[in-house]
């Protein structure tokens, strides 16, 4: 049939088939909002589930590389067993290498922390201010020191060898160091006091790591015998590779970040990917529910299509309609699911961030939406409503206006 029978053919208008797909929300309001809901809630978990996934990514790499320059920055250190450690002509020979754009030395030796009557021993870390830039480590609270204004930089289990408590209340506070150096291979201990109490710049605030104080070099009255570990700017990523054999050639174990970063990446598409698994399957579920309701839909308006045929409606109108129909439903489940998503999201935020500040822990995002993918949810959404449609729309294409009446 070519809709034909009865006179001559008519094609509905644009205005006219939206005006009758919004018919099936008056006729059967019900049934309609509950496709649409259940396509809301498929839809709402898969977006929910991918923030949760997009979110745990952006925390894990977030604390993993907290600078650029973190990123193409190797620690190079040697083996306990060996006994050696960094000197200055060593990381000479590390700079004059072609691919090292930048190091910082880094010394590390027990020592002793005072403000006013209370002390502690602590681990003294010396450190250029570009230590913080290299190895992605930022105060959580105030500021690293600078070349320009020195300062220290505590753990805040340091500051609570003081008896102070480690907030934003402590910064610029003065504070006296004692330096314990050792030389290579020598049982004797030399005290050290540097030259004046430095103020407090910054708390990290880690309660895993022991107590430790980063000090900015130059401020002790003698320069440290050696060093611990130093770490090894590349002057591009492309390069990394080639510096980390020549590094491991001269002996040094070396941790890199964006190995870290990497794996993290790995581990994290892999959860992301299992979490889209369940999201997709609850989604297959509501679309099975909205071709269940198609189908529905059709069988009840066989006589309807018989009289719209008879009509003068042609083939193609029967099929827009249909299509049209469950093209609304599909792309406003897809509308609820972003909205549902979204708000369950922002909700699971806001009572995470309560919580954590009820514990006196930092605010966090846990569940992070990109925009990209809700555009992708609204257009995938479409999509389904109108593969949920197309078997009914075509059923009603070939269906003549004699077998409608006798079916009826």
């Amino acid at each position: 049939m070519n809709g034909e029978w009865g006179g001559a053919t008519h094609n509905i208008s644009f205005i006219d088939l939206l005006r009758l797909s919004f018919r099936i929300f008056k006729t059967k309001p019900l049934r309609t909002f509950l496709t649409i809901l259940g396509m809301s809630v498929g839809i709402g978990t898969v977006l929910f589930l991918i923030s949760l996934g997009y979110g745990l990514q952006y925390i894990l790499i977030g604390k993993l590389v907290a600078t650029e320059d973190s990123l193409i920055t190797m620690e190079a250190f040697y083996p306990g067993e060996s006994g050696l450690n960094v000197t200055k002509e060593t990381a000479e020979e590390i700079l004059a290498l072609p691919e090292t754009g930048e190091i910082s030395l880094v010394a590390e030796f027990p020592g002793e922390i005072r403000y006013g009557d209370s002390s502690g021993f602590t681990l003294i870390r010396i450190a250029r201010p570009n230590y913080f830039r290299l190895s992605g480590i930022v105060p959580d609270i105030g500021f690293p020191y600078r070349e320009d204004e020195a300062g220290a930089v505590l753990s805040s289990q340091a500051v609570k060898l003081t008896e102070l408590i480690p907030d934003a209340s402590t910064l610029n506070k003065s504070f006296a160091f004692k330096i314990f150096y050792q030389k290579e291979n020598d049982v004797n201990v030399e005290e050290i006091e540097l030259q004046k109490p430095l103020n407090l710049k910054g708390v990290i605030t880690d309660e895993v790591q022991p107590p430790f104080a980063l000090l900015p070099y130059g401020f002790s009255t003698k320069e440290p015998p050696f060093y611990k570990r130093i770490l090894v700017k590349s002057k591009s990523i492309d390069s990394i590779e080639i510096l980390r054999d020549k590094l491991i050639a001269k002996g040094f174990v070396i941790s890199a970040r964006i190995d870290l970063v990497n794996q993290a990446k790995k581990v994290m598409n892999i959860i992301t990917i299992v979490l889209g698994v369940f999201g997709i399957a609850a989604l297959i579920v509501s679309a099975i529910g909205m071709f269940n309701t198609m189908i529905i839909g059709f069988l009840e308006r066989i006589y309807e299509v018989g009289i719209m045929k008879s009509l003068g409606a042609t083939d193609r109108d029967i099929r827009n309609l249909f299509l049209t129909e469950s093209l609304m439903m599909g792309f406003l489940g897809g509308v609820g699911g972003v909205v549902f998503g979204t708000g369950l999201g922002q909700i699971a935020n806001l009572s995470l961030n309560l919580l954590a500040r009820q514990f006196g822990g930092k605010p966090f995002t846990l569940f992070i939406t990109p925009t990209w993918f809700i555009l992708v949810i609204l257009v995938s959404s479409a999509f389904i409503g109108i593969v949920s449609g197309f078997w009914p729309a075509e059923r009603a294409t070939y269906l003549s206006p004699k077998e409608a009446f006798v079916k009826k």
